[in-house]
């Protein structure tokens, strides 16, 4: 696949700060890489290095075969970019804030006002197109910061907390977009909200302290979880006795843990020499005459992970790649 962002060695000092250490990552089309991080860790840091708006200490980023250093103008013809916050000039209508970025990115006169009307209605901006900016709310501003960065449909687009302020409806529509343009891009997203990792990424980073600590798909992430393949089973909290007691033969070494939700009780089943039956746990219960409400084997908890690998890098500074 084609690389359309290579990044070497990349660093940043703010004094004696050392924000960013030497992180090294590339992008290829088709590709949506998520780049999580705790509060503080570098991800905006990053970004801004990435797309040019920050240079770094030390470093490369190549956007599209182009030097973001050397031949900025050429780097950034490729790039769109939702910085953190989503800035506007906050006078501005978002018809006339778009018409301005048509400007400076060239769009020609003859296309223009389609273009920016496909833009538009895929963003659903129609109803406060002729709102004042500084008027709108956090989720609509949000929304008119991405207009402007696929306004002229780039190769590259960086987001940083594209959904950030959004309801479930709207960032259900902005990971359906991301996803619609992914096999033909190269997407970087950072993010904190970790189901957006599942929902749209391919590809994951975590960084803490300015180092990339995890790199892989969020399926060796999800895996590193210790409820990765474990298996919950809902039953009545009255039933909750019998069922450990049908089920113990089955769960040689196996942790339980227990949950009441309602009137449910959630018994999830994890670690153990050998997986889990579904099928036979089923069967156990069914046998014994105990009401079985649900069962599933859980994917794995990405927060769990998360949690675990930077506390664990802040306290060893151990590194976790794939």
């Amino acid at each position: 696949m084609e690389t359309l962002i290579e990044v070497k060695g990349l660093s940043k000092s703010f004094g004696a700060l050392r924000a960013v250490s030497d992180i090294s990552l590339s992008v290829t089309r088709g590709e949506v890489l998520g780049f999580l991080g705790p509060n503080g860790a570098g991800k905006s840091t990053t970004m801004k290095m990435i797309t040019g708006f920050l240079a770094p200490s030390a470093g490369q980023v190549a956007i599209a075969g182009h030097d973001i250093e050397q031949a900025p103008l050429a780097a950034k013809a490729k790039l769109g970019y939702v910085p953190e916050g989503a800035p506007a000039y906050g006078e501005m209508t978002p018809a006339a804030f778009l018409d301005f970025i048509a400007d400076v990115r060239g769009l020609p006169r003859a296309t223009r006002a389609a273009r920016i009307a496909e833009v538009v209605a895929k963003i659903h901006l129609e109803k406060v197109l002729h709102q004042r900016i500084e008027t709108l709310s956090k989720g609509f501003k949000r929304r008119v910061g991405l207009a402007q960065a696929i306004l002229h449909d780039p190769e590259i687009l960086v987001m940083d907390e594209p959904t950030d302020g959004l309801d479930p409806n709207q960032k259900h529509e902005v990971r359906t977009l991301i996803k619609e343009m992914a096999p033909h891009k190269a997407i970087v997203i950072s993010t904190h909200i970790l189901e957006e990792v599942d929902a749209v990424c391919t590809r994951a980073i975590i960084i803490n302290q300015g180092r990339i600590i995890f790199s892989g798909t969020p399926l060796e992430l999800a895996e590193r979880s210790r409820y990765h393949n474990a298996v919950t089973v809902i039953v009545p909290v009255a039933a909750r006795e019998r069922a450990l007691a049908l089920l113990a033969p089955l769960l040689a070494g196996h942790a339980v843990e227990q949950q009441d939700v309602g009137g449910d009780c959630r018994l999830t089943l994890l670690g153990g020499e050998a997986p889990l039956s579904v099928e036979r746990l089923q069967g156990a219960l069914r046998d014994g005459g105990c009401e079985l409400r649900g069962v599933f084997v859980e994917h794995g908890h990405l927060d769990e992970v998360f949690r675990t690998l930077t506390r664990e890098a802040s306290a060893s500074g151990e590194v976790h790649r794939t």
